[in-house]
């Protein structure tokens, strides 16, 4: 078995279980149904295939940086008919640093590492509107479980949050202690002699718009210490990630 390590950091995320309608909440941290949409977005997978063998991934995801919770009251016009679309309220987390890790066999998550190198389809945290500002890939996959790889890991929070954490130690007379307490949601199996802490239903099934399906998956909360380097360190290089972006070409704004 291995685990790949995805890094989550964007300004703005939105990790849905329950939004529906005009009310679209966000969790606060990675759901499974949204990085598993990610992973089948970067081998592009049509919505409508099977993807059993990625929601039968192992998933954890450890808060490195939690962000701030932010509220959009969303308005939004028919771009052909100019007719008001409902009015809604839509929820982000901004500022967060997330490591997420997905295990499987070996093939599959070396695939998958793979994609996200070049992927078909532009990742995003949750939603379209939510691009990643670093990359996702960590490492290339590792031999293990999600549990020790998510407790090996480096700590990923930005160099900012890191010196506003030491300065509120400082501010109280305090010395910044040399590691940092970080939560993890892991995946808690039906099978588990141990009930789940909490129960989220994203579990997916399919992404067909025409019938989303997603069923209930246990999670296990427990924690973890890693430790706090001053500042934040670079990522090792990756071989030549291809930017789709590149492909883009400008739109001239109307002026009428």
């Amino acid at each position: 078995m291995s685990v790949l390590l995805l890094r989550l950091a964007g300004p703005l995320q939105s990790w849905g279980s329950s939004a529906r309608f005009t009310r679209r909440t966000t969790e606060s941290a990675p759901t499974k149904s949204g990085v598993v949409g990610l992973l089948a977005a970067a081998q592009g997978r049509r919505r409508d295939v099977d993807l059993s063998d990625l929601a039968a991934l192992e998933f954890g995801v450890r808060i490195d940086q939690p962000g701030s919770r932010l509220r959009d009251f969303h308005t939004a016009h028919h771009s052909d008919t100019l007719k008001a679309m409902p009015l809604s309220e839509r929820f982000y987390l901004a500022d967060a640093v997330f490591v997420a890790g997905v295990s499987g066999e070996d093939r599959l998550v070396q695939r998958l590492y793979e994609a996200l190198l070049e992927p078909v389809f532009l990742p995003y945290l949750g939603r379209r509107s939510c691009p990643p500002s670093r990359p996702v890939t960590i490492a290339e996959p590792l031999e293990g479980g999600v549990e020790q790889a998510l407790r090996e890991a480096r700590w990923e929070a930005s160099g900012w949050y890191r010196r506003q954490r030491a300065a509120s130690f400082r501010r109280r007379g305090q010395v910044p202690p040399g590691d940092v307490r970080l939560d993890l949601l892991l995946d808690s199996p039906a099978a588990s002699d141990r009930m789940p802490d909490i129960t989220l239903r994203d579990l997916p099934m399919s992404f067909d718009p025409r019938h989303r399906r997603y069923g209930l998956r246990g999670v296990r909360t427990t924690e973890t210490r890693v430790p706090a380097e001053a500042g934040a360190r670079p990522s090792p290089p990756l071989p030549s990630p291809h930017e789709p972006t590149s492909l883009l070409t400008p739109v001239t704004p109307r002026t009428d």
